[in-house]
């Protein structure tokens, strides 16, 4: 067990095996609530691979190596949403110029994360989680936060819907990677454990409608985010 200092919070919390472990109740839920989407949207998945297919002729989904829980890579799948073979930085921004117009829409209303539904019924990722990192990303980071690579990672997230790809934009003079890296994961790490630590029924389904909201573009469902987003990356 280890004593990790919530930087947000400014005080330390302890982090235990038990800490990052998916319950039967979570897991049920995981099974319950990710089944019945993957079938409910399985027409949309079909017509959205389609067009991303005809949009530029390469393949309809993107297939990475992620961290899994407790630091074990997995195989992820997602709708592609950028350009094929084209480099550039493991950190997707605001403006990144490898995304197609097709990828824009997708990315906007998350369909392109679709396909980590099964993923979800798997057991690979849960509902509520930390972002499933690349391995490249996960190797980079800071040595303090690296603990949370050992939860199992989530379809959407307290970092995942505050710290979106507008946060991901550097000022002047940093690089993107170099700017997530030092400014970002700490504070996503923050806002990630905080939920770990309680991941009550009550503030899984509150993610959860938060996430909805911003998929149906409620202006309710990302605002406060935001307003806190801006506020955490102005604190030096």
């Amino acid at each position: 067990m280890h004593l990790r200092h919530h930087h947000l919070l400014d005080e330390r919390v302890l982090v235990t095996p038990d800490t990052f472990r998916v319950g039967l109740v979570r897991r049920t839920l995981d099974i319950a609530i990710a089944g019945t989407l993957l079938v409910v949207t399985l027409p949309l998945l079909a017509v959205a691979a389609l067009l991303v297919r005809l949009s530029d002729g390469g393949p309809a989904f993107f297939r990475q190596v992620r961290v899994g829980e407790g630091s074990r890579p997995f195989h992820l799948l997602k709708l592609r949403s950028m350009r094929v073979s084209k480099d550039g930085p493991q950190v997707t921004a605001v403006g990144d110029d490898r995304i197609t117009a097709v990828g824009r829409i997708l990315r906007r209303t998350s369909m392109d994360e679709l396909p980590q539904l099964w993923h979800v019924v798997r057991g690979q990722m849960t509902l509520v989680g930390p972002r499933p990192e690349s391995v490249e990303l996960a190797e980079a980071y800071p040595a303090s936060c690296r603990f949370i690579l050992d939860a199992r990672p989530g379809l959407t997230g307290p970092a995942q819907l505050t710290y979106r790809e507008g946060s991901a934009v550097p000022p002047d003079g940093w690089g993107v990677e170099q700017w997530y890296l030092t400014r970002l994961v700490p504070l996503r790490v923050d806002a990630d454990l905080d939920y770990l630590t309680d991941p009550s029924v009550r503030r899984t389904f509150a993610y959860l409608w938060r996430t909805a909201l911003f998929v149906l573009g409620r202006p309710e469902g990302h605002a406060t985010e935001v307003v806190q987003a801006r506020a955490d990356l102005r604190t030096p």
